[in-house]
């Protein structure tokens, strides 16, 4: 398997290159008719297997009644290449002669650059059970990918590297980074049991519904390079906000945000911002962060793969 990720008109492009040991021809079926893709593919398809013909996914075990969203066949030029869209994004098989076999390249284009990894180890175990059912194996739909799989593609793609961003009053560094378990555990991890409460407002008073934070944030929020001030936001278990300082006076602002992710778990938002005159703390603070989310990274993904 050969799997890179690319840019191109702003999008990403997510290639995945298999050889199989069966001719395009044996392959074709398998690819485009609806009873043999739900034996791989992640949705209950339908289609008008034509240029322009409407395509439906939907989920569950009776598809009949399952949500649907809706696609298009964008190319169907059998047994070579079969294109298609899903709402927003754009999927191409091709199947090249190779020998006795073919070599399968399947394609994924994409917005969402943070969950990258979560496509490529999901599809990963799509194309090995689609190597399976040729193969002549009865499919395991249990298969889910390990969470040490979505790391490693994570690595391989940059996924973990963050970005220093000049603004009008100083600079902002952010992070965005799917991790593998849901918002509860991450709080757990980084220690927000001791950090709870409602939402609160940016001078740290209680908003409607809401009890004030107060206090530091949790050890796990922080990095030493920034030494931390109030807390300034709180809603558990998905918002840490608060004035890191400088000479024992506030300096600016870092935010911890857990949002809903790609499957896997949550994703994480982590934005600090700085002064003007300070660039160098944007810097300091790329390479703080990246320290203390890895480890974090390192530690959900260990206990993802020890869940049932």
């Amino acid at each position: 398997m050969n799997e890179s990720l690319k840019t191109a008109d702003g999008r990403q492009v997510l290639r995945i290159e298999r050889r199989l040991p069966h001719p395009p021809e044996k392959v074709w079926p398998a690819v485009t008719e609806p009873e043999h893709l739900r034996e791989w593919f992640p949705a209950e398809v339908r289609l008008d297997p034509r240029v322009g013909g409407r395509m439906t996914f939907s989920f569950g075990s009776a598809a009949e009644d399952a949500p649907e969203s809706v696609g298009r066949v964008d190319a169907y030029d059998p047994p070579r290449l079969f294109a298609f869209s899903w709402e927003e994004e754009l999927f191409r098989i091709e199947l090249h002669p190779d020998g006795p076999g073919c070599l399968l390249v399947f394609s994924h284009v994409f917005d969402d650059r943070a969950g990258a990894a979560s496509f490529a180890s999901g599809w990963q175990i799509c194309l090995e059970t689609l190597d399976g059912l040729l193969d002549g194996r009865a499919a395991d739909h249990s298969l889910r990918p390990s969470a040490r799989l979505h790391e490693s593609y994570v690595e391989r793609f940059g996924l973990a590297d963050g970005v220093v961003e000049t603004t009008g009053d100083g600079w902002r560094v952010r992070f965005e980074r799917q991790l593998t378990r849901p918002a509860e555990a991450v709080w757990a991890v980084l220690g927000g049991t001791a950090a709870r409460g409602g939402t609160t407002t940016q001078d740290g008073t209680a908003a409607p519904g809401g009890t004030a934070a107060s206090g530091r944030p949790p050890a796990g929020f922080t990095t030493d390079e920034f030494p931390a001030g109030q807390v300034t936001a709180l809603d558990a278990p998905t918002l840490l906000e608060y004035a890191w300082e400088a000479a024992g006076a506030p300096a600016g602002r870092i935010r911890w945000h857990l949002t809903e992710g790609t499957g896997h778990g949550a994703r994480l938002v982590l934005e600090q911002t700085g002064p003007a005159g300070t660039a160098g703390n944007g810097a300091t603070a790329l390479a703080a962060w990246r320290a203390r989310i890895e480890p974090l990274a390192r530690q959900l993904a260990e206990e993802a793969d020890r869940q049932p």
